[in-house]
Formats: C-alpha cells, sequence, structure tokens
C-alpha cells in the first residue's frame, strides 16, 4: 500500500447510519480514531437528527438528507475547533445519531404511592400506572441530560433513566393542576390529555423530550378513600334524601303489600337506609327542607314511640325523618310530637 493509499484509508469520506433495531435513541457513530476529510459526505436518514461534539461541547447539528462537510455549512464547528482559516484540514469530532421518531406504548407507573393533596380528602396516598408516547425535541439536551455518553443508548436503558423522574413529574403535575381525587379516579383518558400541558414544558427543558400521549390506565386509592368516593357517587345518583324516602314509600304502596307489616317492612328499609347514609356522611340536610312545625292534629299527638309502632320501624328511623324533615313533628322538651295527619301525609309522600 502506498503512502497516498495509507492516507486515504485513514480518512473519512461518508458518514452514514442505518438503524434497524428500531429502539434505539441515540448512536455514536464509530470512527475507529479516524479524521473527518474535508468535503466528507455526511448521509441523514428521515427520523434522524446528527449532533457533532468536539472537545465536549456541541457543534452544528444535521437534519435529514445529504450534507457536504466544509467550512461553510459547519460554522460552529469551525469556531470550536479554532480553525484560524476555516475548515481547510481533515479534522476528529464525536458525531452522533439521534433517533426522533415518536416511541410509542412505553409503560409507565408509581413503584410507591404518590401523596396528593385533596381539598375534600386531605393528603392521599394514590398509586397510578399508564402508557405514553415520546420522541426526542431537542438532540443537544437529550444527549447532555439522558443518553449521556453511551455510545449506543437503547429503548430499555431510557425506560430505567427515565422512570422515577416521569413518576416524579406526574406527581407535580397532578398537584399543579389540582384535580379532586374522584375525578382523577373516574376520567383517565381526559385527565392524562389535560396533564400532557402541564408536564411537556418540563420535559422539553429538562430532558429535550416531547410527550405526544400520556394514559392513565389505573388509579388506586386507599379503601377507606374508595369508600367515600362510592358514598359521594351514592349521592349523586340519589339525589335529594327527602324523594329518596318517599320513592320507597311510593313504590311499598305501589306494589299492595297484604297487611301493615309488608308496607312497616318497607317503610323501615328505606328509612332504615336514609339512616345509615346520614351516619356515613353521605348526605347533608337539604336547605329550605320543611319546617318541623306540625300540622293542627285533629287526634291525639303521639310520641315518637307511638308513630314507631303505627309505622312498624324503630324510633331512630321516625327520628331520622323528622330531623329531615320528610315527618312533621313538633319538638317538646326533649322529645318529639307527631299528629296522626303528619303521618298519613308522610305515608302519601
Amino acid at each position: 500500500m502506498g503512502i497516498l493509499d495509507f492516507i486515504k484509508s485513514e480518512l473519512i469520506e461518508v458518514i452514514e447510519w442505518n438503524d434497524d433495531s428500531h429502539d434505539t435513541l441515540s448512536y455514536r457513530w464509530p470512527d475507529e480514531d479516524r479524521e473527518i476529510k474535508r468535503g466528507a459526505q455526511l448521509i441523514v436518514r428521515e427520523s434522524q437528527v446528527v449532533q457533532f461534539m468536539y472537545l465536549g461541547q456541541f457543534g452544528d447539528n444535521f437534519l435529514p438528507g445529504k450534507h457536504v462537510l466544509k467550512t461553510d455549512n459547519i460554522p460552529l464547528l469551525t469556531t470550536l475547533s479554532g480553525w484560524k482559516y476555516g475548515f481547510e484540514s481533515p479534522f476528529k469530532a464525536d458525531i452522533y445519531f439521534v433517533s426522533v421518531k415518536t416511541f410509542n406504548g412505553n409503560k409507565w407507573g408509581t413503584a410507591n404511592p404518590v401523596m396528593i393533596r385533596d381539598k375534600d380528602f386531605g393528603m392521599v396516598r394514590a398509586r397510578a400506572f399508564g402508557t405514553y408516547d415520546f420522541k426526542i425535541n431537542d438532540p443537544k439536551i437529550f444527549l447532555k441530560e439522558v443518553a449521556g455518553t453511551d455510545n449506543h443508548f437503547r429503548l430499555n436503558e431510557f425506560a430505567e433513566t427515565m422512570r422515577s423522574k416521569i413518576v416524579s413529574i406526574f406527581s407535580e403535575a397532578l398537584a399543579e393542576a389540582n384535580i379532586p381525587i374522584i375525578e382523577v379516579a373516574t376520567r383517565f383518558t381526559e385527565i392524562g390529555q389535560a396533564l400532557l400541558q402541564v408536564i411537556n414544558p418540563i420535559l422539553i427543558s429538562k430532558y429535550g423530550i416531547e410527550m405526544t400521549l400520556f394514559t392513565l390506565e389505573n388509579v388506586s386509592v386507599p379503601p377507606e378513600v374508595e369508600k367515600a368516593i362510592d358514598n359521594r357517587s351514592s349521592m349523586a345518583a340519589l339525589g335529594n334524601i327527602n324523594d329518596y324516602v318517599k320513592f320507597q314509600m311510593a313504590h311499598a304502596i305501589g306494589k299492595g303489600q297484604a297487611g301493615t307489616a309488608g308496607l312497616a317492612a318497607e317503610i323501615g328499609m328505606g328509612l332504615s337506609m336514609a339512616q345509615q347514609m346520614f351516619g356515613q356522611g353521605a348526605f347533608s340536610q337539604p336547605s329550605g327542607s320543611p319546617s318541623s312545625q306540625a300540622s293542627p292534629g285533629i287526634a291525639k299527638p303521639l310520641n315518637i314511640t307511638d308513630a314507631a309502632k303505627i309505622l312498624g320501624v324503630d324510633e331512630k328511623d321516625v327520628l331520622a325523618a323528622i330531623k329531615d324533615g320528610a315527618l312533621k313533628g313538633k319538638k317538646l322538651g326533649e322529645t318529639y310530637l307527631i299528629t296522626q295527619q303528619a303521618i298519613e301525609e308522610f305515608l302519601k309522600g
């Protein structure tokens, strides 16, 4: 081999990389300690960006296409290299091929519960998981903050590196969005899209990546919070407790139950369920409920015990109906008096 052939073999004339791995985010082109000649061809394929680095500093980057490397199209690298008269001789630089395509279906999840402040339930421990799609938005930031000097940075390494970061950003975004936990636990798709607006500015500025899709697939909360959410749902479904109790009464009468016992059982069931909901705090007494003043009696007023016997329910159920305004009663000392007319009106609904 002659001296000219030897020199030529030591110079790089064509720089290109065919990615057939489908999971590569960045790849450092192997120069094998050779120098790049002036006029060398750089071929950048679709969904790639090439980033030059010289002595640890970022130089020029190149978008898809065929590029001839010379002074006028690598001005930043020329400046970093300190070539007084421009790029006229062979040079060395690190060359990174960065994939800017969208990587779909990546999983994320909270290894441990995250704390969420909720205006209704206070501090809530929640676990969440889902999927996301992303692409590299800024190769320089990505190489600096995520891939580093890795010669071949793949998707599995990215998932390991970013897992805790994404969970942290999710927690911060959820806190900033101030979304009630009851909404987070029931409206996954809408919440995921809304959080994108908060998550992306952080990801782009810190890591040079952008999420194109962020999906919540499940959010789990402690059992006591689940029970409270169920009670809220029951309240929304049933509405006003007065209407609910009246519905129970009308349903019992409409079924034509034989005898007082059957009717009393239906009444007792309705009042018992109402009392249980009061005890759980699922309902509050509606404003503007009927006055507790009894209508003028047309017979001897009954006390709570007598009214309970007539209705076939517990005294506490009668008391709950009076306090709610569904059954009219007049308070006298420590007890209530109920007229027979009030009982008849209550049964009629």
